[in-house]
């Protein structure tokens, strides 16, 4: 195999063509030699985001058969789509909802021998490995069982993050009691032109100890550092397309402050603060100051809204930075792929992108 570091993004929706982007525009300080991405179908109305991953330095892959699609379309293909996945050393899969389940069995797993680790997005549930960025870096190894990675969904990384910092960091797992959690989630991405609703809809239960996917999720991510905790969700759609609101109850052993809760908020770097009170103000900033419009920060909480109560109930609402925190991980889990002994060093270069307040 060789030397060279390449990374290969499949898909280019909400979350892959950001994430090409931000690889694109960080290359050099993440030690990466190539970047190149698969699009499966020629469209007239993608040529525009095609084109201009091209221009950031990226290669575009394309099935043999539909080379021609693109060339009558002015998008000039450089790979075939096998051949991409086959010499890269990492690979992103960030397309919809059970492909890429479909691509592991019919592609990366005929690649394994070559491709040091596949990663796939949150609804790809059973893919590999959970994981998220700062919550469980320690269990992507260099053996197999790290090959495939899940990166979690954007709002099991703000529950994830939330948890941890409130809860289990400077005490262990032991200290939280119990987390309750409402998403409050969005309709659907801005830049999709189906799935809106009309009104709010409230979801099921469908676990009898989680409720929700979402806090299930969560206690996966956490049981692969050996955690088993206590965790519940319910979720809900409303008619907005902004971002999704997740409010948090966190029952702890040891007693705490609201003074306190601030400060370990304020010590995370993945946390950003606000005092903005509506998702589209939120959503605003991130459109004018983040890259792609993205914020890559796992959660956005709310200050005015942390509550204490008897010294051991942490009561608050945070923002879920939907596509920018799982960017974040799918950087970070492929740059462990690239650089399993000094990953940390090569990631700290996207700090500057993180929001200490919104």
């Amino acid at each position: 195999m060789s030397n060279r570091k390449i990374v290969h993004v499949i898909g280019t929706g909400t979350i892959g063509e950001p994430l090409i982007g931000l690889l694109c525009d960080y290359k050099d300080q993440l030690g990466i030699d190539e970047i190149s991405f698969n699009k499966n179908t020629a469209l007239r109305s993608d040529r525009s985001k095609v084109l201009s991953l091209l221009k950031r330095g990226a290669h575009l892959a394309v099935n043999e058969n539909k080379v021609d699609d693109f060339k009558n379309l002015g998008m000039e293909p450089k790979l075939e789509s096998k051949d991409a996945i086959s010499r890269s050393t990492a690979v992103i899969d960030c397309t919809p909802s059970g492909i890429g389940h479909k691509n592991k069995e019919l592609f990366y797993r005929k690649f394994s021998n070559s491709v040091k680790g596949f990663m796939a997005q949150g609804s790809e549930d059973g893919f590999g490995l959970k994981y998220a960025r700062n919550i469980n870096d320690s269990v992507i190894k260099e053996d197999e069982n790290s090959q495939f990675i899940q990166i979690v969904s954007c709002n099991t990384h703000n529950i994830a993050c939330i948890t941890k910092t409130l809860a289990i960091d400077d005490f262990g797992p032991e200290n939280l009691l119990e987390g309750r959690f409402v998403c409050v989630r969005r309709a659907n991405d801005t830049s999709q032109s189906t799935g809106y609703i009309a009104s709010p809809s409230v979801g099921s239960h469908s676990d009898d100890i989680f409720g929700s996917h979402h806090a299930k999720d969560a206690s996966e991510l956490f049981a692969t550092l050996g955690y088993k905790l206590n965790l519940f969700s319910s979720a809900m759609k409303i008619n907005s397309q902004y971002m999704h609101v997740l409010w948090f109850a966190l029952k702890t052993k040891e007693p705490t402050s609201r003074n306190e809760v601030i400060d370990k908020l304020e010590a995370n770097k993945l946390v950003s603060i606000t005092t903005k009170d509506m998702t589209s103000t939120v959503f605003s900033f991130g459109r004018d100051h983040g890259h792609f419009g993205r914020i890559l920060n796992q959660t956005v909480v709310v200050e005015q809204s942390i509550h204490v109560k008897n010294n051991h109930e942490i009561y608050g609402f945070c923002f879920t930075p939907q596509d920018g925190n799982s960017i974040l991980s799918s950087i970070s889990a492929a740059e462990k792929f690239l650089y399993p002994h000094s990953y940390e060093d090569k990631v700290s270069c996207l700090d500057e992108l993180f929001f200490d307040e919104i």
